[in-house]
């Protein structure tokens, strides 16, 4: 997904995230098996308990990391472009920088709500009026915002992505150094194959003399 332009079509996307799909299921079917074999009958509703857990709590740790990188992502590139503009379309230098300083959590948040702040941002300062009509139905339009980010949200993305790659491989590189393929054997079973041997151990004397007439 980071050779994704920020225009893609949707076949493009599916393919990407049925491969994506598959890969996880090749991946977690056999590591889950490993670790099922490898505890005894009588606690694998244990081991599947904090399997469970582990997968959830990473899942939602990584939620966390992701969005820290994402925002880091964004914080690198996003007010340039902001503030360049929003000083094409006529705003104050000064006004541009201001906004463009902001915080990115704000534009990550509208982004993923559909929200173009620009009318609450420039609103209140009075730039709106300042600014030619057509300048500011740009600016409060559905497209300058969106257009806008755009391409700091996509750099944010290629951040994320490379470092899901780098957890995956790591994960990869754990599991290929599990080991072969484990069974844990009971100890019933154990036993009941020592007596087996012990039994085909017999004295071979012995054995003929108890059939002799």
């Amino acid at each position: 997904m980071i050779f994704l332009p920020t225009d893609f079509t949707y076949w493009q996307f599916a393919v990407l995230i049925a491969i994506n799909g598959i890969g996880s299921g090749l991946f977690a079917a056999p590591n889950t098996m490993a670790i099922m074999n490898s505890v005894p009958a009588s606690q694998r509703g244990a081991a599947s308990g904090m399997r469970g857990t582990f997968f959830n709590s990473g899942s939602s740790l990584s939620i966390g990391i992701f969005f820290s990188l994402m925002i880091a992502g964004l914080a690198s590139t996003l007010p340039t472009t902001l503030t360049n503009g929003l000083v094409a379309q006529g705003v104050p230098t000064g006004t541009a920088q201001q906004i463009g300083g902001l915080p990115p959590v704000g534009s990550l948040f509208a982004a993923f709500l559909g929200y173009n702040p620009m009318q609450s941002l420039l609103g209140p300062s009075g730039t709106l009026h300042q600014i030619p009509a057509a300048n500011a139905a740009t600016l409060t339009g559905n497209e300058f915002f969106p257009r806008l980010i755009s391409q700091p949200f996509h750099h944010g993305l290629v951040v994320v992505f490379i470092a899901a790659a780098l957890m995956m491989l790591i994960g990869a590189v754990a599991s290929l150094f599990r080991g072969g393929k484990y069974i844990h054997a009971e100890e019933d079973e154990l036993s009941s194959a020592a007596d087996g041997d012990r039994m085909g151990e017999d004295d071979p004397v012995e054995s003929l003399s108890a059939v002799r007439p």
